[in-house]
């Protein structure tokens, strides 16, 4: 088993996803909301697709 860390504190994760959620109607689909806000902030797509 695996331990993994989270290098980013709750604060700037719950702030990505809400720029996620509230960029969405600019981008063709959440999934490139997605993209564009990841590799700003420098994270795997993965990580704000909940």
């Amino acid at each position: 088993m695996s331990k993994t860390t989270n290098k980013f504190s709750s604060e700037v994760r719950e702030r990505a996803v809400r720029l996620v959620l509230d960029n969405q109607n600019q981008h063709g689909s959440r999934w490139q909301a997605v993209l564009s806000i990841s590799s700003k902030i420098g994270c795997a797509p993965q990580t704000l697709n909940d």
